[in-house]
């Protein structure tokens, strides 16, 4: 079963469905949380030719809750397996669905998600990924030199990007659970890739195929020669979620030990490298927030 959610992006879901609706191995169900509860878009939804449910909400459960209530119909009905996406982005082609469950039947996987790239530039990473000390931005440096799909298989096992395209069984989600309401946006995601770690269920990333996104590299901020990475989103309301969020997460078992290099990141690139004092207290005000579990909203 398909889970897509939206919120106010009619016609960039429009794309959206018609990739997820088109694939070589059909979705048996789509299902779409709509956050603003929009006519047009249930209109929209049951204009598929597959089956399909639209679940509109009076109440903006944001990226998080959207999920968790599509995820939550889904093993309702009987689902045995939640294939997400959202609505600014879509897989690369119609085989998306079948290479991820060739990949999760290979290797026994309990979750796979594809490789999230540039919808603009599909070779380059949407998100930098870090393996070891290197910062990955290109999708052909996801193999260590010399390494192809031939010689290193088509799985990047222990990490995935959630939740563009991630592919998961029911067992999973017994196990892992479903997104954290209170995250609303941001940071949600890295929650339950803690959780998938947590629980030890076999989950990676699917080398062979991938998800289309908008670019969101742009939000991560080199600091000492490009060695350490900080996030910097433009847009204010994204910076009180990804940096309150992430209080949260830190504090998480399996997470805590990152919290001094936290403090150092994020305290060279304020005041170091943006000489913005103010911008650090801000900072730190939310990732008290996050750590004290108070969920504000901007």
């Amino acid at each position: 079963m398909a889970v897509v959610v939206t919120h106010r992006r009619r016609e960039l879901l429009t794309a959206s469905l018609d990739v997820v609706c088109g694939q070589t191995r059909p979705v048996d169900h789509l299902v779409v949380v709509d956050n603003a509860d929009e006519p047009e878009v249930r209109e929209l939804v049951e204009s598929q030719p597959v089956p399909a449910t639209y679940i509109g909400s009076k109440h903006n459960l944001g990226g998080a809750g959207g999920f968790a209530l599509g995820m939550l119909h889904a093993l309702a009905t009987g689902a045995d397996l939640v294939w997400c996406a959202d609505d600014d982005g879509r897989p690369e082609g119609p085989e998306v669905l079948a290479t991820l469950l060739g990949c999760m039947d290979r290797h026994g996987l309990a979750e796979v998600s594809p490789v999230v790239c540039d919808l603009n530039e599909p070779n380059r990473l949407a998100f930098p990924l870090r393996r070891g000390l290197v910062w990955r931005r290109w999708r052909s440096e996801l193999f260590a030199d010399g390494e192809s799909v031939e010689t290193a298989g088509d799985l990047l096992p222990g990490i995935a990007s959630l939740f563009n395209g991630a592919l998961f069984t029911a067992d999973c989600l017994d196990r892992v659970g479903v997104p954290d309401l209170r995250l609303f946006i941001r940071g949600d995601e890295v929650e339950v890739h803690r959780r998938l770690v947590r629980s030890d269920v076999p989950f990676g990333t699917c080398l062979t195929t991938a998800y289309l996104h908008p670019q969101g590299s742009d939000e991560f901020k080199p600091i000492l020669g490009g060695r350490m990475h900080t996030q910097y989103p433009d847009d204010p309301v994204k910076r009180h979620f990804t940096y309150r969020n992430r209080g949260y997460v830190l504090t998480q078992p399996g997470n805590r030990r990152l919290i001094p290099q936290e403090v150092i990141r994020f305290g060279w690139y304020f005041l170091i490298t943006r000489r913005d004092p103010a911008g650090f207290r801000e900072w730190l005000r939310l990732q008290r927030l996050g750590a004290g579990e108070r969920f504000d909203k901007p």
